[in-house]
């Protein structure tokens, strides 16, 4: 992993000998050999005049550095401007302190915080979750959020979480085994010369669009599908609020295209102020750096569309029941498509369940012949996303009849139909059952009431009755039932 460092104070910027013109991979302390994973980070950090070592002339890689060396080293790695810095109020920091300026500065930044009782503790060695947290707002590297990951000592009431998990993903760190970060362990100076340059390198390639740049607050939406070209990452330029989507980061994974869509709130005093933005995102690389392009698009894709029946799940060892054919037909029964292009599902739990794609916006019926000859057609609204590269499809399988079956150990009683109800839909009981079938015969809306429903010894459930709807979808009828239930437990 890499890691920061300090040394004493003003040692910081000790180099006793000029700097010459080497190679930062040559040896400079005699403890710091070449075969340590540190080497080359201290030697580069060391030519710059950014860390220095011991009067002995050792740089002490396994000493731990403390906050305020922390501070002060970071501060001219990100060359932060450290004069007419406002007060910390940090109670045991004051302008007498060596360290002052530097934690002013990243304080007045959001990049670093003090303890709850109001020190900041500038002599306390700093840890390796702290450092995670301040190294990413330092060198305002993409703050992954909601992590899932396998360090078990890290905890997710822990502050740093999400700051261990963005050096994790970025490839900063690897964590002290594969399952353990020992995120209170103090870090070394070898560590943290490490840790900071790979900070420091990782930062060019990385693309950040703030939402001021198009003239905007703050961003809406931003689109989150994952993507093995580059990984999407909202954030916020003020740390107090940090839900708030002000910035996206753009990290690179490895060469191809991916898309990228985001938009605001559309502003009604700028009707005419476009509040969206559509790109292509072409990731090269470049004399082995990085390269991000963004290329805006109007583009909307076919958009997968999955034809299933809600209720048909596949019972244990029960065979799927695969589509025959599908043909597509407009909302004026005009045929689009007589053999139109099918998949399985991937989810073989569903039963009656094929996927299509649509190409175009529009109203549609779908009709699908099962391989047991069964027929279900299904009506599918297709509309623009202009914001987006994929269609907003609406899928209702068209029921020409419904069968509703209440629990048979429900004490429902009588069943009540409103007047009028018959000249919506016909509503028939198997007899001695608590099964009801409907048809339907024209648009509307009532309820079967069971007034006599009572709450069946053993259960705690009670059934009011059911809500019948039945709505036209094009030249057909459509009807939908739903029970209105209850937990009727009482709790002591």
């Amino acid at each position: 992993m890499r890691k920061l460092w300090i040394a004493f104070g003003l040692l910081l910027l000790l180099v006793v000998h000029p700097i010459s013109n080497v190679a930062a991979s040559i040896q400079r302390f005699p403890d710091v050999p070449s075969t340590k994973h540190f080497a080359e980070a201290v030697n580069e950090l060391a030519k710059r005049r950014v860390i220095g070592g011991y009067p002995d002339g050792m740089f002490k890689p396994s000493n731990p550095i403390t906050r305020g060396q922390a501070a002060a080293i970071i501060v001219k790695m990100i060359r932060l401007e450290t004069t007419n810095v406002k007060e910390p109020k940090f109670t045991d920091v004051t302008k007498a302190n060596g360290y002052y300026q530097a934690i002013a500065a990243l304080a007045e930044k959001g990049v670093i915080n003090g303890y709850g009782d109001g020190r900041f503790g500038p002599n306390d060695s700093i840890t390796r979750a702290q450092m995670a947290s301040i190294l990413v707002k330092a060198f305002d590297l993409p703050l992954y959020r909601d992590p899932d990951y396998g360090f078990k000592d890290v905890v997710h009431k822990n502050s740093h979480r999400d700051g261990i998990y963005s050096l994790y993903q970025l490839g900063l760190t690897t964590g002290t085994s594969p399952t353990t970060f020992s995120p209170n362990a103090s870090i070394t100076r070898g560590q943290a010369a490490k840790l900071l340059k790979a900070a420091e390198d990782v930062k060019p390639g990385i693309v950040t669009l703030y939402a001021k740049d198009y003239q905007w607050k703050r961003f809406a939406d931003v689109s989150k599908a994952t993507s093995d070209i580059v990984d999407i990452v909202p954030g916020s330029e003020m740390p107090s609020q940090p839900n708030l989507m002000t910035k996206i980061h753009l990290v690179p994974k490895k060469e191809g295209t991916a898309t990228l869509h985001f938009s605001t709130f559309a502003d009604a005093s700028r009707p005419e102020h476009k509040n969206y933005r559509k790109y292509y995102v072409h990731v090269k690389k470049v004399d082995d750096e990085w390269n991000i392009s963004l290329e805006e698009t109007d583009d909307i894709y076919s958009t997968p569309v999955q034809l299933w029946l809600d209720d048909a799940r596949t019972e244990t060892n029960e065979a799927l029941t695969r589509a025959k054919s599908i043909t597509l037909s407009t909302a004026e029964g005009k045929l689009v498509n007589d053999h139109v292009e099918f998949k399985p599902c991937t989810n073989t739990t569903l039963q009656y369940c094929s996927t299509i794609s649509i190409d175009q916006p529009g109203t549609f019926i779908a009709t699908v012949r099962y391989m047991d000859d069964k027929e279900v057609r299904y009506w599918l609204t297709s509309t623009e996303q202009l914001d987006k590269f994929y269609y907003f499809v609406h899928v209702t399988p068209i029921k020409t009849s419904e069968v509703v079956k209440v629990w048979e150990g429900a004490q429902l009683g009588q069943h009540v139909l409103p007047k009028g109800s018959e000249q919506i839909a016909t509503v028939t009981r198997d007899k001695g059952t608590n099964t009801f079938r409907i048809t339907p015969k024209k648009a509307g809306e009532f309820f079967i009431d069971f007034p006599e429903s009572k709450v069946a010894p053993g259960s705690h459930r009670i059934y009011y009755g059911i809500t019948v709807r039945v709505s036209t979808l094009g030249p057909y009828l459509h009807v939908s039932a739903i029970v209105s239930e209850e937990d009727d437990m009482v709790f002591d």
